[in-house]
Formats: C-alpha cells, structure tokens, sequence
C-alpha cells in the first residue's frame, strides 16, 4: 500500500519526494500533422494526487521548465507537459498553413490532454489509481500563460473587432500565467500588431480563479507599455486573483525554463525558488480549500529580510 507524503499541520510537505518522469507520452491526434507527445512527471508516492498541464512558452518543449515541473511532482502534484506546434523541435515554417491558429491549435492539445486523461494515467507505471482527475489547473509561460489565459475563459479579439468563442474549460479548476501577455490594441508595438495578431487579448472573462506572476524588469518588444503590461491578467480579469510581482525579474523569471539556458537573461536560483514555493503553495491551497499553504507562503515572502517581491490579491 501506498503511503502518503506528510505533511505539516499547514499543508506543506515535510520533504519532497522522488519523481518519475516518463517522455514522451504519446496522444493520437489526426489531422494536427503529428501525434502530441507529453512528458509526465509524478511523486512516486502518494494517493489522490492534483495534476497540472503545463504549457510552455513559443519554442519551448517537454523537455523545459524542469525546475518548476519537478518542484511540483515532488510536493504531490502530476505535471503533464505537452510538446506543442510551435516548437522548435518541430521547426514549423511562417508559411506553414497551421501557423495563423498556432494559438488555438495550443489550447486544442490542451484539451486533448484533459479528455485523455486515462492514456496520461496509465503512461507512468504505477501512477494508476492515484491521480485524483478532479482537481486540475493548468499554468504557463509566456506564450503558455495566454494559452492557458484562454482556457481559463480569455479571449481574442479579431480584426473585425469582434472576440472569439468562449474556448475556456471548466475542469480547470485554477491557473497560473507566468508574464502573461497584456491587453491588445494600443497597448502593442508595432513588431507585435504585424507578426503576433493573436496577442489581442481580452481578459474581462477571465474568471477562473488563477494567480499572476510578473517581473517588474520584463521589458517586451511585443507592448509599448513596458513591464506593467504583464499585470494586465490580473488588472483587467474579475476576481479572485492573485498577483505576484517579483523584484527585477525579467522574462524567464530567474531561470524557470532550466539552469544556465541561453534565454535566461536574469538568472537568480532565489528567485526560481520564490516561484517555486509560491507557484505551488497557490495551486494546493486553490485545489484543497482550507489549506494553508498560500497564506503561508505569501506571510514567509513579505516578512523575509530580502523579499523577492509582493503579493497582492482581489
């Protein structure tokens, strides 16, 4: 018989406990012009287990953002990540007819993740009959946080000026969106309205409950608004939110996509850490009501002698 992780008398896990991590997964998908290939990582412990779709951001794959995958699997959530079409692993051409509805193509293998949940189940030996399919949330990054934006019931608004059908998901329980991009429109640069027409999101029915994270460094090519436009998630959505402004971070936040990766421009394992603990006290206190764990978690950030950022919420 399995045994639990334990835990403290505030939710938290006494100590993380060793991850399997099985990549890649594979799930029939016709007609998207290959199978999707996930990577599934699980406490080797544990019963009645949350899972979390991780979506990550344009050009990413699986096999990134281990230091929050892995952080995660280890304090009792099953992370599944999806390889999505804009991956370089895929090296989808500009010309290639899919590329126009990459983002909707994201929130399609989303949602083939969630009605296969069993296929996810069984890939992991041993993970079966410990998943509990009816806590889910989903979290992101960059590209990934709009995707998971959507899903969470943002939308799109088209040149015609009118927004897109409702793509949110209500098995998703709860989100992260890591630099979640802002309100379109005037709020985009010029490089953004030519090559990037789905960043004209609009977040008024966004009404999942979901924590935003944001550095207040990330200065993006794709807004003329400059760091304050990866609130706007928060902002602009209805409650409840949380908002999470980490103090000069840039895009990748430290580092959360790995260690020493290239695209890391700010890297600080503190402030990995910080997202971390934060990212996952969110999740288990949103997906077990009554937890404690966030409001812990968010006591130990603001009364630390060197605070990595603030919270605030709605």
């Amino acid at each position: 018989m399995l045994k639990p992780i334990p835990r403290t008398e505030n939710g938290a896990f006494d100590a993380p406990a060793p991850v399997v991590s099985v990549s890649p997964a594979v799930l029939p998908a016709p007609g998207r012009g290959a199978d999707l290939e996930v990577r599934v990582s699980a406490p080797v412990t544990g019963s009645d287990l949350p899972i979390i779709v991780f979506a990550h951001g344009h050009g990413s794959s699986s096999d990134g953002y281990l230091p929050l995958a892995h952080y995660w699997a280890a304090r009792g959530f099953v992370v599944v990540q999806p390889t999505f079409l804009d991956s370089r692993t895929f090296g989808l051409e500009p010309d290639d007819p899919r590329t126009p509805s990459i983002w909707k193509l994201r929130i399609d293998d989303v949602t083939r993740v969630l009605d296969h949940l069993d296929v996810i189940e069984a890939s992991v030996p041993g993970l079966t009959g410990r998943v509990d399919r009816s806590r889910l949330a989903a979290a992101g990054h960059s590209f990934g946080a709009q995707t998971v934006g959507m899903l969470l019931g943002a939308r799109m608004r088209g040149p015609d000026g009118r927004l897109s059908e409702d793509l949110s998901d209500p098995r998703i329980k709860a989100g992260v969106l890591l630099c979640a991009g802002g309100r379109g429109g005037d709020a985009l640069s010029p490089l953004a309205r030519e090559h990037f027409p789905y960043l004209n999101q609009v977040y008024a029915g966004m009404t999942t409950p979901a924590l935003v994270v944001a550095g207040d460094r990330d200065n993006s090519p794709l807004t003329v608004r400059g760091p304050e436009w990866f609130t706007d998630a928060y902002t602009l959505s209805p409650g409840p939110k949380s908002l999470l402004t980490l103090s000069g971070a840039e895009h990748m936040l430290g580092g959360i996509s790995g260690d020493r990766v290239t695209e890391t421009t700010d890297e600080n394992p503190a402030r990995v850490a910080a997202v971390q603990r934060l990212t996952w006290a969110y999740l288990h206190t949103a997906l077990s009501p009554g937890d404690r764990a966030w409001p812990v978690a968010c006591a130990e950030l603001m009364t630390s002698p060197t605070p990595q950022g603030r919270v605030e919420s709605k």
